[in-house]
């Protein structure tokens, strides 16, 4: 079965995005090693999970890529976002204005485990935040992959919101990068 994995990225005090979505927070460019971690990370993901809020801006932002190579975004980074089949998790959308993006709604446990017993490569979630933190508090993810960056904001959507019970987790691993992130791997731990 396919594994289903988490990147967020996060402030040290816990946060995705500031009391009004702000990313503003978030450490750039990153360095090479950090991308060597997220190739190593994606190399066996097939499909990109989205919520529908992040994909009205994450899907056109990348496509909007493809015109030319931003500065710190390297070619193989940005086709890989453009070609990799998404999923976006939406109550509210029937159909997708997104090419090569399905929709996928209803229950949430449901879904995901219908796209895990697809075959295929692995999966990876983005985001965004209702969508994270329902994975979490379901216990629908295998790994999650937090980049912590060195900032802390006080305020703003927590990654960890109301999970209702304790969620246990072991850390695989932990990664400092030389911008600052420190990538903190771990699984959940299931009875």
């Amino acid at each position: 079965m396919r594994k289903f994995k988490l990147q967020t990225q996060t402030t040290v005090d816990g946060y995705m995005a500031g009391p009004n979505g702000e990313m503003d927070w978030m450490t750039l460019p990153w360095t090479d090693d950090m991308n060597a971690y997220v190739d190593a990370l994606t190399e066996s993901v097939d499909r990109i999970v989205l919520g529908r809020n992040l994909a009205e801006g994450f899907i056109p932002a990348w496509a909007s890529r493809s015109e030319g190579d931003p500065e710190g975004e390297d070619r193989e980074s940005i086709d890989w976002m453009n070609n990799t089949p998404k999923v976006v998790i939406s109550n509210t959308l029937t159909e997708s204005p997104w090419e090569n993006t399905v929709i996928a709604g209803g229950d949430l446990a449901e879904t995901v485990n219908q796209l895990k017993a697809q075959p295929g490569g692995d999966l990876i979630a983005y985001g965004g935040g209702t969508l994270v933190s329902d994975l979490i508090a379901k216990g629908l993810l295998d790994e999650l992959h937090l980049f912590v960056n060195p900032t802390a904001i006080g305020a703003g959507m927590p990654v960890f919101p109301n999970l209702g019970a304790h969620q246990q987790l072991r850390l695989i691993a932990a990664q400092p990068f030389d911008c600052g992130i420190t990538a903190l791997h771990f699984d959940p731990k299931r009875s």
